[in-house]
């Protein structure tokens, strides 16, 4: 293992055994380095690689501090990742969305509120009969995050947002190129928020899934 591989290994379990909590400071610079038996230099860098990973915030003048570690801000990485791959891998971020999705409308249907319905209901219905095609991709993406937001999951909701946000443009390229696609993306959303406001959770997963299917199955033959 690499020195500053090691350095990385002994801060993340000082901070997952609970040694460090989310805010705690770290010691300077000298007392973490003769802690943990690393030099100097090895800490530094470290340090700058777990703060470009969100878990540790460096504030000059002030110290290093542990960060928050929610999930948002854990996730940034992957969202960064996600924009320098090529258009060819949204394949692949729609098939976790194909895992992902379904399993969150299923657990959506169990745990769902009345004002979340409401609130979802009022937003697919916020966009008239006619909705442009970016209008209604914004509104797609509030509505998956809406649905990720009723199971009460913080990790699932990051995770869906990041794949989501991945795909908006493949689905404005679908809206300007596929005929009917935009009335046959309000009906999935329509049938996905009806089986969830019904507590059925197996026809909501259905759903989810045929919705992501048929973006997925779009793209791919438009590659």
């Amino acid at each position: 293992m690499a020195v500053t591989d090691e350095a990385i290994e002994k801060i993340k379990t000082m901070i997952t055994s609970g040694e460090l909590q989310p805010g705690a400071r770290l010691p300077r610079e000298s007392e973490l380095a003769a802690q943990l038996g690393l030099s100097r230099n090895s800490l530094r860098e470290a340090v700058r690689a777990l703060s470009l990973m969100n878990v540790l915030d460096v504030r000059q003048g002030d110290g290093t501090y542990v960060s928050s570690l929610e999930p948002p801000r854990l996730l940034a990485a992957l969202t960064f990742i996600l924009d320098l791959h090529h258009d060819e891998s949204v394949l692949e971020v729609f098939q976790v969305r194909a895992i992902l999705e379904p399993a969150a409308a299923a657990l959506a249907a169990q745990l769902v509120t009345d004002a979340q319905v409401s609130e979802l209901r009022s937003l697919l219905t916020s966009l008239g009969e006619d909705p442009g095609v970016e209008e209604l991709v914004a509104m797609d993406l509030e509505f998956h995050r809406g649905i990720a937001a009723a199971t009460g999951n913080s990790l699932l909701c990051s995770l869906i947002d990041s794949l989501s946000g991945r795909t908006a443009r493949a689905r404005v390229w679908r809206g300007l190129t596929q005929e009917a696609a935009l009335r046959r993306t309000m009906a999935e959303h329509t049938a996905i928020l009806d089986a969830i406001a019904a507590g059925d959770a197996e026809t909501a997963r259905a759903w989810a899934t045929v919705h992501v299917a048929n973006v997925a199955q779009w793209l791919r033959q438009a590659l």
